[in-house]
């Protein structure tokens, strides 16, 4: 799935000549992670990471210099990827229980579409505020702090999810 993504968004992927493609890879991977933890067993444990992932996620697709649209955009590929993708499973279940995953995954999606529109708009004021001293939610084009930022949601998801994506396995 991470392929067929990268695949649809192209030459969008690098927005800034400091964010290296392997950066927003990783950053796609982790969003497809924290949503596999959302259809299962963990999945009220993995509801805050998903929040914290994509509005990270529209932060850096602000840094990216993305419009607001495309991170909109970026965002339903997901959830076309996951219809293509599910639709053969989803469509062997009894209809009720069809209905019901769909509905599911959908508002997942748009959780996360909305959580990412929150970050991209926060940084958007930030940059309206130059005065203001707290940069915590400003990541500017540092590969290395976005790294780490990522590595850091990782590392929580990988916590509540150990058995699932321990890389180690």
């Amino acid at each position: 799935m991470l392929t067929q993504w990268l695949s649809w968004l192209g030459e969008r992927i690098t927005g800034t000549s400091s964010t290296p493609r392997t950066l927003v890879t990783d950053e796609l991977g982790l969003i497809l992670d924290t949503f596999a933890t959302l259809v299962g067993p963990l999945r009220r444990e993995t509801m805050t990471i998903w929040a914290r992932v994509t509005e990270f996620y529209g932060r850096h697709a602000a840094a990216r210099g993305l419009a607001a649209g495309e991170v909109v955009e970026e965002m339903q590929y997901l959830r076309e990827l996951l219809i293509r993708f599910l639709s053969p499973d989803i469509a062997q279940l009894r209809p009720r229980q069809s209905m019901a995953l769909l509905l599911r995954l959908n508002r997942l999606v748009d959780r996360g579409v909305a959580k990412a529109v929150v970050g991209y708009t926060d940084v958007l004021a930030a940059m309206l505020v130059p005065a203001r001293e707290d940069s915590a939610g400003r990541i500017g084009d540092d590969p290395e702090a976005i790294r780490a930022r990522l590595e850091a949601l990782r590392a929580e998801l990988t916590i509540i999810a150990k058995p699932e994506l321990d890389p180690a396995r």
